[in-house]
């Protein structure tokens, strides 16, 4: 029999929404589409193929709206934030290509992964396109400050994927060495697309790191709802198979937390599903009745809640606009996707 977990969140589903930020961006995301639609074009077939199979797939755009919310926050007008956020979009697609790749995944975003129609080599390559055309459109804003932020980002984001990769499956990562991972692999890219808009706005040095941490922090909470999510979600709500994070031999929050409170027969089941890769039917399962035996997937949830406080807090030093409110409302979303 599966396991279920329900979660209670602070905000419910009807109360916390992307409206905000959707209304506060829509014309300018329009211009974003339009460029990540041309800027994927290519005379090499293939290329358009495998870039559109994931672009167009139904992912939030949540990056580049974060990009254009905080340069609306900075009293940007411009049309430099447009050319940024598309980057911060192909700077995401680039590393899913590649993150699939690495993990051998069979789904994203509830459709079959790039990787299984193309191959593993078409994946890594259009990913590598995207990350050139991503660079070229940095150049183009021609703002050396913004691109020192997404060009530090992109080599963060890549240390933290080789982090993961040295955190797998050894069950005795902490956490201080998890969150690294994260916030390297997931909450750097965050953190680059909401600082780029109040530099391109010449903002303070405060209010750019203002922005910066409103970013890091919800990226945090964002990666940590996900973890969540892998083992008390649904497929329709992380757009692939419910426990893969389990089969994949992957460390995340819940697990370590898990660990830490398991005794020697426990610890003996992580070692023998996460580190030699033995998972039998049944496994997930008792891996779920676990987790929740030591509120593992609960105390995950409430550090993202508390990651995402800390978002909030770092708006603070802006005045009340419906581009703070809409900032706001996506923390709320992000934290209330667990349910």
């Amino acid at each position: 029999m599966s396991v279920a977990y329900s979660f209670t969140p602070a905000v419910t589903g009807s109360e916390a929404s992307l409206a905000g930020i959707v209304t506060l961006v829509q014309a300018d995301m329009g211009r974003v589409n339009a460029l990540i639609l041309s800027r994927t074009g290519s005379e090499v077939t293939m290329i358009p193929e495998v870039a559109q199979h994931l672009i167009s797939s139904g992912g939030k755009r949540l990056r580049p709206m974060l990009t254009l919310a905080t340069g609306a926050l900075a009293g940007y007008e411009g049309e430099g934030t447009v050319k940024l956020a598309a980057s911060v979009e192909f700077m995401h697609t680039a590393t899913l290509l590649h993150d699939d790749v690495v993990d051998d995944s069979e789904m994203r975003r509830g459709k079959l992964a790039a990787r299984m129609l193309w191959g593993n080599e078409a994946s890594v390559l259009v990913g590598d396109f995207l990350l050139g055309q991503a660079f070229r459109m940095m150049i183009e804003v021609g703002n050396m400050r913004a691109l020192d932020i997404l060009s530090t980002a992109a080599v963060v984001i890549a240390e933290g994927e080789v982090a993961q990769l040295a955190a797998a499956k050894n069950i005795a990562t902490d956490e201080d060495a998890y969150l690294a991972v994260i916030r390297g692999k997931t909450a750097e890219l965050f953190a680059a697309a909401c600082e780029v808009g109040p530099v391109l706005a010449g903002r303070s040095a405060a209010e750019q790191a203002a922005c910066r941490a409103y970013g890091m922090n919800l990226g945090i909470a964002f990666q940590l709802v996900d973890d969540a999510l892998d083992y008390g979600g649904s497929q329709a709500d992380l757009g692939k198979n419910v426990g893969d994070d389990f089969r994949e031999g992957k460390i995340t929050l819940p697990i370590v937390l898990a660990v830490r409170n398991s005794d020697e027969a426990e610890r003996g089941f992580w070692r023998r599903c996460l580190e030699q890769g033995e998972i039998g039917e049944g496994d997930l399962d008792h891996a779920l009745a676990l987790l929740l035996r030591h509120g593992a997937i609960a105390a995950t949830v409430e550090r993202a809640r508390a990651y995402g406080a800390a978002a909030k807090q770092a708006l603070a030093v802006f005045p009340a606009s419906p581009a703070r409110d809409a900032l706001l409302d996506v923390v709320d979303f992000c934290i209330a996707r667990v349910r």
